[in-house]
């Protein structure tokens, strides 16, 4: 990578993943703690280890699961195993019996997955040929999975009692702590990233962690968790089409297929069932 004549190192998609998460933390807390103190993110104890465990066991480790399996197998077999998720989600909530059973929810998530499937090639493209299976990998996708899973519906939970603002500050805080351990400072230092890359990180932390978990969990406050982590299943399609319209990737006619079933996935959760009025979970307004 060059930049002004300056060659540079290539960013280490660790650290990328580190400090994305610490960045949005130290920008997050700052404001929220000065305009009304720490009253302002303050929580009852048992709320505060439900969100210290969202951080770490869901958001951390779902990001650091991704990576090690984008490592040992490929982007391709990472994204399709760990967008499994939908499907333990509503294993969960059925076992639970927080939902019933629907064909219209079980044909959205194998709707969903096949569409992902088509849009990052593992079926029907090139990549096909070229996919690595290696069986810690795929463990560290199923377990990326997992993780994804969990805080869909742990952070579904705690958004229905609190502000997005104050469970996502103390979900970072737990999630940087996580990567203090899994990668300390003076790694990152040693690293030697030009202030044009420390630039580029802070930018990408606040539009692909503050600003998108934001939302998310906005989202998850209005969403039962099966319907707003099938919607999360956009986000490869999204990838696709910003490298066509960006970068000039052309786009194959089998994924725009993907595309479509990925859309028709979200459209067909979103239908009210026929005969379940009132059995959806109730979201409750946050409180203060």
């Amino acid at each position: 990578m060059a930049l002004s004549g300056e060659a540079l190192h290539p960013i280490d998609p660790l650290i990328l993943s580190q400090t994305r998460t610490s960045f949005s933390l130290l920008v997050l807390l700052p404001l929220l703690v000065g305009r009304r103190g720490w009253q302002r993110i303050k929580l009852p104890t048992p709320d505060l280890i439900q969100c210290l465990v969202l951080g770490m066991f869901g958001v951390a480790a779902s990001n650091y699961f991704y990576y090690v399996a984008i490592q040992k197998t490929s982007v391709a077999i990472a994204i399709i195993v760990q967008y499994t998720a939908p499907v333990w989600v509503l294993i969960y909530v059925v076992a639970r019996r927080q939902q019933k059973l629907s064909l219209q929810k079980v044909a959205a998530v194998g709707v969903a997955i096949a569409g992902i499937a088509l849009t990052i090639g593992i079926v029907g493209g090139k990549s096909a040929t070229r996919l690595r299976l290696d069986s810690y990998g795929f463990l560290a996708a199923l377990l990326a999975s997992f993780s994804f899973a969990f805080y869909n519906v742990g952070g579904h939970r705690l958004l229905a009692r609190y502000d997005r603002w104050r469970v996502l500050v103390w979900t970072l805080t737990s999630a940087a702590v996580f990567w203090l351990f899994v990668n300390p400072p003076w790694k990152v230092v040693a690293a030697h990233y030009a202030p044009a890359q420390w630039g580029f990180l802070f930018v990408f932390s606040m539009i692909s962690v503050l600003g998108s978990f934001s939302l998310y969990f906005l989202g998850l406050q209005h969403l039962e968790p099966t319907r707003a982590i099938i919607a999360s299943c956009l986000e490869p399609v999204f990838s696709i089409l910003l490298a066509a319209a960006l970068l000039g990737e052309g786009l194959r006619p089998v994924q725009t297929l993907g595309i479509v079933l990925v859309l028709s996935a979200i459209v067909i959760v979103q239908l009210p069932g026929r005969g379940v009025a009132g059995q959806e979970s109730v979201v409750i307004d946050p409180i203060e």
